[in-house]
């Protein structure tokens, strides 16, 4: 048995809580344009606006801290002489059972299953070195890229007819059986395309995670600070230019580029942050108790904005405008972010974090005792 005095305790970082806390936000304003239409938003400048500036992005940083979380989840199962292995597995099947339901009664677009079955992908890679996990990453992350600039000169999707958006919407707006029965199989459908998909674009920002874990960068701030500022030219003057030019030509030739402008725009976004609260440490409160409780949080969109655009609810799906949309988004957001500061205050995890933590590490371990990070 290891000796729990030997090992430091792992501490839990507020500034990975604020960055995921942060990402939900960006991860919100992308998902309800699907909750809210199908077939996404329409041609305009609301959807010009969501491609250059959301798309593709959060999701890297949400991925990105996925990763990272791995190594300190491994430390700490260290610490008290566990199998970091065996609570990975516990959760990764866990994320999958919960993205399962997920996906069929709430939101086609749910990311909890890839995540899941990705991160047993990369539990079985959980040795590389860091600079080993780069190399695998950026390869996989090249030919990601590449893939998808061929698909896109070859050509690109049109889009759905007026009739096919009409059935998608009377869809939505349908009760629970003939919509989960829609999701279930747009779930099974896409299953394989997805799961490929997460092994060349998330799987490689899950293994920059794991390295930058495994070199604790986070939890050494002399060490990144100096090289935000770096990032944001980086991301803001090349990452940012190339995603607008994308979103507002839709030039085949761009799409490529455009998959690597996104992960220099979400690097900005994040040094922005890290920047912002160890200027003023008072952010880190805003951010910070949504990204304890994540899955809750995200968990907790679907369900809102099922009430608000399905037949669950009110049906609005399809008879707002997509700037009403983003509307809604940014005060559910807000609203959010009060909330979970509010419960966490009371409470150390969300419904979901309880019934992960449950499946991973078993009942005992919900009882109160010393704060170490388990993200």
């Amino acid at each position: 048995m290891t000796d729990e005095r030997a090992i430091p305790a792992v501490p839990r970082l507020r500034e990975l809580d604020a960055l995921r806390g942060f990402a939900l936000g960006g991860i919100l304003l992308v998902n309800i344009e699907i909750m809210s239409d199908p077939s996404g938003f329409v041609p305009g400048a609301a959807m010009t606006v969501s491609e250059a500036l959301f798309h593709n992005k959060f999701y890297v940083l949400f991925s990105f801290l996925f990763g990272y979380s791995l190594t300190m989840q491994f430390r700490s199962a260290e610490r008290v002489g566990a199998s970091g292995r065996g609570r990975t597995v516990r959760r990764c099947l866990a994320l999958m059972a919960i993205g399962a339901v997920h996906a069929v009664f709430f939101f086609t677009g749910d990311v909890l299953f890839g995540y899941g079955a990705i991160g047993l992908v990369l539990l079985a890679l959980g040795r590389l070195r860091p600079r080993g996990a780069l190399q695998v990453a950026a390869a996989l992350y090249g030919i990601g890229t590449l893939i998808i600039a061929m698909m896109a000169v070859a050509g690109r999707d049109a889009g759905v007819s007026a009739t096919e958006r009409e059935r998608l919407l009377d869809i939505a707006r349908a009760g629970w059986g003939t919509a989960a029965a829609w999701r279930w199989e747009l779930f099974t459908d896409r299953l394989p395309t997805f799961l490929l998909f997460g092994l060349f674009n998330v799987l490689p920002l899950f293994l920059v995670g794991l390295a930058a874990g495994k070199a604790r960068l986070l939890e050494s701030p002399a060490r990144y600070l100096p090289w935000l500022p770096g990032v944001q030219w980086i991301g803001f003057g090349i990452g940012l230019p190339i995603s607008a030019l994308d979103a507002i030509t839709h030039w085949p030739p761009l799409a490529g580029f455009s998959v690597i402008a996104g992960p220099l725009v979400a690097a900005a976004y994040g040094a922005t942050l890290l920047r912002i609260i160890h200027s003023r440490p008072r952010v880190t409160d805003v951010f910070a108790p949504a990204g304890r409780i994540a899955a809750t949080v995200y968990i907790g969109q679907s369900l809102i904005t099922s009430l608000i655009f399905t037949g669950y609810g009110f049906g609005l799906a399809g008879r707002l405008s997509d700037w009403t949309v983003l509307s809604i988004a940014v005060v559910l957001y807000a609203a959010q972010l009060a909330l979970a500061s509010r419960w966490t205050r009371q409470h150390r995890y969300g419904p979901i974090e309880y019934l992960l933590r449950a499946i991973t590490y078993g009942p005992t371990r919900l009882r109160p005792g010393p704060r170490t990070v388990e993200s």
